[in-house]
């Protein structure tokens, strides 16, 4: 049977980011913008709180950007158990500037050296796995295509 992101949801959440998680399932990284003023709409929700429109438009994105903060996990908590084995691990929450400045949050594979604030990471999308409840993910990678410096600025 063909993967649907309506058989694994977990019903709690108000579902206006639904559309992101099929996208991801599609292979496609989409954020919702305002289909009225294009103000960028992350996280998702239902009326744009710049212009006040109900009409939202679900828009791809190149998944690339900086590390705005991250932590490593030290824990598997009881909602993440199937995270265990992993521990310890790294989640990034990444600001994407070329799209109003959203910041999405996701697990961080790479370098413990990399891992900073203002690291070019790229993201990777990952199919459902029972270490993602059952959901597509986002998964962000030091990105190779920007040369920086030690220090964080440009490469010479």
């Amino acid at each position: 049977m063909e993967y649907s992101f309506e058989q694994a949801k977990i019903i709690g959440g108000i579902g206006a980011d639904d559309e992101y998680w099929r996208s991801l399932s599609r292979g496609e990284f989409r954020l919702s913008r305002c289909a009225v003023c294009k103000g960028w709409m992350w996280p998702a929700h239902f009326r744009c709180a710049q212009c006040g429109a109900w009409e939202l438009e679900w828009v791809e994105v190149e998944p690339r950007g900086t590390v705005f903060t991250w932590t490593r996990s030290w824990y598997a908590f009881d909602r993440v158990k199937e995270r265990a084995e992993d521990v310890p691990y790294v989640t990034a929450l990444v600001e994407l500037a070329h799209a109003g400045g959203a910041r999405v949050l996701g697990m961080f594979e790479g370098p413990d050296e990399v891992i900073r604030i203002g690291a070019p990471v790229r993201g990777e999308i990952r199919p459902p796995t029972a270490k993602s409840k059952n959901y597509p993910s986002i998964v962000w990678v030091p990105d190779p295509a920007v040369a920086r410096a030690p220090w964080g600025g440009a490469a010479p």
